[in-house]
């Protein structure tokens, strides 16, 4: 299996920028496809982003669309989440998830999951 650790979050001001790391350890880090998901009080968790294994394919949920990035250095087995123009609305604890088969935005098709890190966004 595989153990991920988020890293990075804070607290920012709006339209502010924090990028999130997601390092790997166990398995090989290349074998699975990563994505990002957040979960904000009250709230459902909610997709935020995806990348193949290579990081050649990336998706991103409507609501962070054009403003996050998803981008891996799987030498350092690390993803990244930069994360600009952030807005309150970004307020909630973000998950990084792994996926030996699967690139998608559903929860349910990832097999492990970080402890999350929180990101507070201010007004």
């Amino acid at each position: 299996q595989v153990q991920l650790v988020e890293s990075g979050g804070g607290l920012v001001q709006a339209g502010g920028s924090l990028r999130l790391s997601c390092t790997a350890s166990g398995r090989t880090f290349s074998n699975y496809h990563i994505g990002w998901f957040r979960q904000a009080p009250g709230k459902e968790r909610e997709f935020v982003s995806a990348c193949t294994q290579s990081g050649g394919y990336t998706f991103y949920g409507n609501s962070v669309k054009g403003r996050f990035t998803i981008s891996r250095d799987n030498g350092k087995n690390t993803v990244y989440l930069q994360m600009n123009s952030l807005t309150p609305e970004d307020t909630a604890v973000y998950y990084c998830a792994a996926s030996v088969s699967v690139y998608s935005a559903s929860e349910n098709h990832y097999d492990y999951w970080g402890q999350g890190t929180q990101v507070t966004v201010s007004s």
